[in-house]
Protein backbone atom coordinates (compact mmCIF):
# COMPACT_ATOMS: atom_id res chain seq x y z
CA UNK A 1 0.00 0.00 0.00
CA UNK A 2 1.50 3.03 -0.77
CA UNK A 3 0.05 5.63 2.11
CA UNK A 4 1.45 6.64 5.17
CA UNK A 5 1.53 4.23 7.91
CA UNK A 6 3.20 4.28 10.97
CA UNK A 7 4.13 0.79 11.78
CA UNK A 8 0.24 -0.94 10.87
CA UNK A 9 -1.38 1.91 11.84
CA UNK A 10 -3.16 4.30 9.06
CA UNK A 11 -1.88 7.91 9.05
CA UNK A 12 -2.40 9.63 5.71
CA UNK A 13 -2.79 9.17 1.66
CA UNK A 14 0.16 11.54 1.27
CA UNK A 15 3.60 12.66 2.70
CA UNK A 16 4.83 15.74 3.06
CA UNK A 17 7.01 15.68 0.14
CA UNK A 18 4.19 15.25 -1.62
CA UNK A 19 2.84 17.98 -0.93
CA UNK A 20 5.91 20.33 -1.17
CA UNK A 21 6.07 19.25 -4.65
CA UNK A 22 2.59 20.31 -5.56
CA UNK A 23 3.40 23.74 -4.70
CA UNK A 24 7.34 24.10 -3.63
CA UNK A 25 6.98 27.97 -3.79
CA UNK A 26 4.46 27.82 -0.65
CA UNK A 27 6.46 26.44 1.44
CA UNK A 28 10.03 28.48 0.65
CA UNK A 29 7.96 31.64 1.39
CA UNK A 30 6.24 29.93 4.65
CA UNK A 31 9.13 28.26 7.40
CA UNK A 32 6.43 27.87 9.73
CA UNK A 33 5.03 24.98 7.68
CA UNK A 34 7.52 22.48 8.61
CA UNK A 35 7.44 18.62 7.97
CA UNK A 36 5.62 17.87 11.35
CA UNK A 37 2.84 20.34 11.03
CA UNK A 38 2.12 19.23 7.74
CA UNK A 39 2.30 15.89 8.59
CA UNK A 40 -0.73 16.22 11.14
CA UNK A 41 -2.36 18.23 8.78
CA UNK A 42 -2.44 15.63 6.73
CA UNK A 43 -3.33 12.98 8.80
CA UNK A 44 -6.40 15.58 9.66
CA UNK A 45 -7.70 16.14 6.30
CA UNK A 46 -7.16 12.04 5.66
CA UNK A 47 -9.32 11.56 8.31
CA UNK A 48 -12.05 14.08 6.78
CA UNK A 49 -11.63 12.51 3.83
CA UNK A 50 -12.57 8.99 5.38
CA UNK A 51 -15.19 10.91 6.85
CA UNK A 52 -16.93 12.36 4.02
CA UNK A 53 -16.93 9.36 2.30
CA UNK A 54 -18.28 7.27 5.19
CA UNK A 55 -20.94 10.07 5.42
CA UNK A 56 -21.84 10.10 1.76
CA UNK A 57 -25.02 8.47 0.17
CA UNK A 58 -22.78 6.69 -2.76
CA UNK A 59 -21.16 4.91 0.70
CA UNK A 60 -24.74 3.83 2.23
CA UNK A 61 -25.90 2.31 -1.43
CA UNK A 62 -22.60 0.29 -1.87
CA UNK A 63 -22.59 -1.07 1.89
CA UNK A 64 -26.65 -1.99 1.12
CA UNK A 65 -25.65 -3.60 -2.36
CA UNK A 66 -22.20 -5.17 -1.27
CA UNK A 67 -22.84 -6.23 2.40
CA UNK A 68 -26.67 -6.06 2.47
CA UNK A 69 -26.67 -4.30 5.48
CA UNK A 70 -29.86 -1.97 5.22
CA UNK A 71 -29.87 0.00 8.69
CA UNK A 72 -27.79 2.85 8.79
CA UNK A 73 -26.98 2.56 12.00
CA UNK A 74 -24.78 -0.54 11.05
CA UNK A 75 -23.13 1.19 7.83
CA UNK A 76 -19.23 0.47 8.70
CA UNK A 77 -16.43 3.58 8.39
CA UNK A 78 -14.52 3.47 5.18
CA UNK A 79 -11.25 1.08 6.04
CA UNK A 80 -8.17 2.92 4.32
CA UNK A 81 -6.77 -0.84 4.31
CA UNK A 82 -8.81 -1.77 1.91
CA UNK A 83 -8.72 0.81 -0.69
CA UNK A 84 -6.77 -1.34 -2.96
CA UNK A 85 -6.94 0.86 -6.12
CA UNK A 86 -6.91 4.80 -7.72
CA UNK A 87 -4.33 5.42 -4.78
CA UNK A 88 -2.99 8.22 -6.74
CA UNK A 89 -6.85 9.66 -7.08
CA UNK A 90 -6.45 9.25 -3.20
CA UNK A 91 -3.25 11.14 -2.69
CA UNK A 92 -4.52 14.11 -4.81
CA UNK A 93 -7.49 14.17 -2.97
CA UNK A 94 -5.54 14.57 0.64
CA UNK A 95 -3.35 17.09 -1.48
CA UNK A 96 -6.17 19.43 -2.61
CA UNK A 97 -7.98 19.10 0.70
CA UNK A 98 -5.15 19.88 2.86
CA UNK A 99 -3.91 22.99 0.76
CA UNK A 100 -7.38 24.47 0.49
CA UNK A 101 -8.71 23.40 3.92
CA UNK A 102 -5.44 23.74 6.14
CA UNK A 103 -2.49 25.46 4.83
CA UNK A 104 -3.32 27.97 2.79
CA UNK A 105 -5.93 29.54 5.21
CA UNK A 106 -3.26 29.69 7.68
CA UNK A 107 -1.64 32.08 5.36
CA UNK A 108 -4.30 33.62 2.65
CA UNK A 109 -5.07 37.60 2.86
CA UNK A 110 -8.90 37.00 2.70
CA UNK A 111 -9.09 40.60 2.22
CA UNK A 112 -7.97 40.58 -0.98
CA UNK A 113 -10.14 38.07 -3.46
CA UNK A 114 -7.25 38.32 -5.51
CA UNK A 115 -4.16 37.57 -3.68
CA UNK A 116 -2.84 34.01 -5.29
CA UNK A 117 -3.24 32.26 -1.81
CA UNK A 118 -7.28 32.62 -1.92
CA UNK A 119 -7.44 32.01 -5.59
CA UNK A 120 -5.74 28.80 -5.31
CA UNK A 121 -7.96 27.74 -2.16
CA UNK A 122 -10.83 28.05 -4.52
CA UNK A 123 -8.81 25.99 -7.39
CA UNK A 124 -7.80 23.20 -5.09
CA UNK A 125 -11.44 22.96 -3.46
CA UNK A 126 -12.92 22.44 -7.27
CA UNK A 127 -10.22 19.75 -7.57
CA UNK A 128 -10.70 18.22 -4.57
CA UNK A 129 -14.60 18.33 -5.24
CA UNK A 130 -14.40 17.16 -8.79
CA UNK A 131 -11.65 14.35 -7.68
CA UNK A 132 -14.16 12.96 -5.01
CA UNK A 133 -16.83 13.05 -7.39
CA UNK A 134 -14.81 10.89 -9.91
CA UNK A 135 -14.37 8.45 -7.27
CA UNK A 136 -17.98 8.25 -6.03
CA UNK A 137 -18.57 7.82 -10.28
CA UNK A 138 -16.23 5.26 -10.30
CA UNK A 139 -16.76 3.17 -7.36
CA UNK A 140 -13.91 0.51 -8.09
CA UNK A 141 -11.18 1.22 -5.62
CA UNK A 142 -13.12 -0.50 -2.62
CA UNK A 143 -12.49 -3.81 -1.33
CA UNK A 144 -15.35 -4.66 1.26
CA UNK A 145 -14.05 -8.09 2.27
CA UNK A 146 -10.31 -7.28 2.35
CA UNK A 147 -9.47 -10.06 0.61
CA UNK A 148 -7.11 -7.71 -1.39
CA UNK A 149 -8.70 -8.23 -4.67
CA UNK A 150 -11.66 -6.06 -5.85
CA UNK A 151 -14.75 -8.53 -7.22
CA UNK A 152 -16.71 -7.95 -9.87
CA UNK A 153 -19.79 -7.69 -6.68
CA UNK A 154 -17.24 -4.95 -5.11
CA UNK A 155 -17.69 -2.46 -7.74
CA UNK A 156 -20.42 -0.70 -7.55
CA UNK A 157 -20.33 2.75 -9.97
CA UNK A 158 -23.25 5.45 -9.41
CA UNK A 159 -25.24 7.26 -11.93
CA UNK A 160 -25.14 11.05 -11.23
CA UNK A 161 -27.38 13.00 -13.75
CA UNK A 162 -25.92 16.24 -13.65
CA UNK A 163 -28.42 18.92 -14.28
CA UNK A 164 -27.88 22.72 -15.61
CA UNK A 165 -29.56 24.78 -13.39
CA UNK A 166 -30.27 28.58 -14.95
Amino acid sequence: MAFNYDGLDFLSFALYADVTQRDSRLFESNEGLTEAVVNELLELSSQRILGEISASDWWRAYVREVANITDPRLVPDVNPDNIDAREQAFKDLNIYNVLADYILPRIADFGNETSSEVVKIKHYTDQYNRLLQELAEAGDWYDYDGDATIEYNEKQPSRINLVRIR
